[in-house]
């Protein structure tokens, strides 16, 4: 993220997750089609890329904000036609299992054709006179391994106990007291070599990003599932009791769309614990994540400030309580570990004044999203372009909210639709509302806009990514081959250029 003075270079990029890229298989990954997509972002002057969370769910979970682990990698995304490439994989096994490209991820099918093709690559390599890429593999396992080992521990026990949550599993390896079952070692072995593979080919990925001048823009959400290797190995630092049961979970409290709050049921951290260890844990996490992206999104910033605490067993978040974050302490032990501080507060939702001034402490971006703009608060709205300052990522709408298409049509009324007509000076209706939007947010000052690629095809409710608080039918939608068209590109690329977004090379007559 650029920072600086007022006159430092404004930017663009794309908010679309690597399960929506089209592909074969069932699922979007980081292979040829992530490859593609990023020479259109730069053809179209765009110069973020920005990503939902890259690591694993937990059992049968699809969300990306419920990991099974703060630092591995999800093995889903890892590509199989790269894994041809590198002599694991025949075109021929790919053919066995190719799907068509659909709308709509497939994930119990994608699942089913990943872990298949996983394990015959892992067994050609294990089968191998001489091992591809070994000093690289070694050298991966040294460098990872204040994590690596907890999770691929974690991982074969999970299997081996069938799923169960680690706190059933049998004492000895619920609390530690044994090293995993000898029976068990080959698998955690092959987990630990498709943690190698994913990050080999993120890496690829990245380095292909970068060199065409587009940065890698994550998300790292605040809390961890509580059936997770950190929690599991790292029971100190989160607020459970002698037998590992949560005594606190998170939430956030009843508001006006949600009378009961949102009651999420991860465990909360202890701070004190945290603190006494100069939050090496936390520290750990972000230096594992800047590994794989360039700048990077802090979820729920708020906690940071002060958070939500929920009694654990309850039926709501009705009855929790706020408690105080690590604020300063914790920022300044993360900006003596990264200097440069490349992150973004998310600063939505209820925000009081300390979360303001923990954010502009350390002058970290907020954010800005169009879609909160209309209400009957316009004018003053801290989402309204002409109140913001340049400090700050634009959106016409995020992973969370409806397509601006499904906003217009469904959450939005006629009064908002009176004041958004009102504020442009124009005649809105539901098909042109995601340009309208669109070219709010590149002429905004906002030194960067981010658009939903959804919203960039200008596509219908149909392809809203996720509805927090709804556990089904979530994080499925893909993009269709060629549907990031050359019109969608060259759109993109004169926007970019209207509103000073691209390099200044670019900033050529239309």
């Amino acid at each position: 993220m650029d920072t600086g003075p007022t006159h430092a270079v404004r930017s663009a990029g794309i908010l679309m997750h690597i399960t929506s890229l089209p592909g074969p298989f069932g699922i979007g990954d980081i292979g040829p089609a992530a490859l593609e997509f990023a020479r259109k972002l730069q053809r179209s002057g765009q110069r973020y890329w920005q990503l939902l969370p890259l690591t694993p769910p937990g059992a049968g979970l699809t969300s990306p904000y419920s990991a099974m682990s703060a630092m591995a990698g999800n093995p889903m995304l890892i590509s199989p036609e790269l894994l041809v490439e590198d002599g694991l994989l025949s075109q021929a096994d790919l053919r066995e299992v190719t799907l068509p490209s659909t709308a709509r991820v497939d994930f119990d099918k994608a699942r089913d054709i990943k872990i298949k093709l996983l394990e015959l690559a892992y067994h050609n390599y294990c089968n191998r006179s001489e091992k591809l890429f070994r000093k690289e593999y070694q050298a991966f396992c040294e460098q990872h391994a204040y994590w690596l080992d907890d999770f691929t521990s974690f991982k074969a026990l999970s299997l081996w106990h069938k799923h169960e949550p680690w706190i059933k599993w049998r004492k000895q390896y619920r609390d530690r007291e044994q090293p995993i079952p000898r029976s068990i070692n080959a698998i955690k072995e092959k987990q630990q070599w498709c943690q190698f593979i994913f990050n080999r080919q993120w890496m690829v990925l990245k380095a292909h990003c970068n060199q065409l001048g587009i940065q890698l823009f994550g998300d790292l959400p605040f809390y961890v599932a509580y059936d997770a290797a950190d929690v599991w190995a790292n029971r100190d630092i989160f607020r459970l009791d002698e037998k590992g049961r949560m005594l606190g979970v998170a939430g956030v409290p009843p508001d006006y769309f949600n009378e009961n709050g949102q009651l999420w049921n991860m465990p909360v951290y202890n701070w004190k614990a945290l603190r006494l260890q100069r939050y090496k844990w936390w520290i750990n996490r972000l230096r594992r994540n800047l590994e794989w992206y360039d700048l990077l999104r802090l979820d729920h910033f708020r906690a940071f400030s002060a958070y939500w605490e929920v009694p654990a067993g309850a039926d709501t978040a009705k009855n929790g309580t706020w408690k105080p974050g690590p604020a300063a302490s914790l920022m300044k032990a993360v900006q003596k570990a990264f200097p440069a501080m490349p992150f973004v507060a998310e600063d939505l939702g209820q925000i009081d004044e300390p979360v303001l001034q923990l954010r502009d402490q350390f002058r970290l971006p907020g954010m800005k999203v169009l879609q909160f703009a209309f209400g009957e608060d316009m004018p003053v709205s801290t989402h309204i372009p002409h109140n913001y300052t340049d400090n700050f990522v634009v959106y016409t709408g995020t992973h969370d909210n409806n397509t601006t298409r499904g906003w217009y049509s469904h959450d939005s009324s006629p009064e908002d639709h009176e004041r958004l007509a009102k504020y442009t000076g124009l005649k809105v209706v539901e098909e042109a509302s995601p340009d309208v939007l669109g070219r709010m947010a590149f002429a905004s000052v906002a030194r960067t806009a981010i658009l939903p690629m959804q919203d960039v095809l200008r596509l219908d409710a149909s392809a809203r990514m996720n509805i927090p608080a709804v556990a089904a039918g979530n994080w499925a939608w893909r993009m269709l081959p060629d549907q990031f068209s050359e019109g969608c590109i060259s759109r993109l690329k004169k926007w970019t250029i209207i509103y000073n977004r691209t390099d200044k090379d670019d900033n050529k007559k239309l």
